[in-house]
């Protein structure tokens, strides 16, 4: 599973399909606090992006991935 979820949470691994977001979107609704960990991650399917952009949560966990650094880290970052 390309996200997996743990306490508060989601570790971000490989390439993360459109498959996770609606368990990603179910899982920031329901935990208080939500740690993102996008450090694993090598793609990212922009409903993931969808996501994570309605949600509003910070990022604790930048991705390594160049692109997902330099193009979605600045996205996400401007919430």
């Amino acid at each position: 599973m390309p996200i997996r979820f743990e306490d508060r949470t989601a570790r971000f691994e490989g390439a993360c399909t459109v498959e996770e977001a609606i368990p990603l979107a179910e899982w920031l609704c329901a935990v208080s606090e939500p740690r993102l960990d996008l450090g694993g991650c090598t793609a990212l399917h922009t409903a993931l992006l969808q996501v994570l952009l309605a949600a509003g949560k910070p990022v604790a966990v930048p991705p390594e991935d160049a692109f997902l650094k330099g193009w979605v880290m600045p996205v996400l970052g401007k919430r």
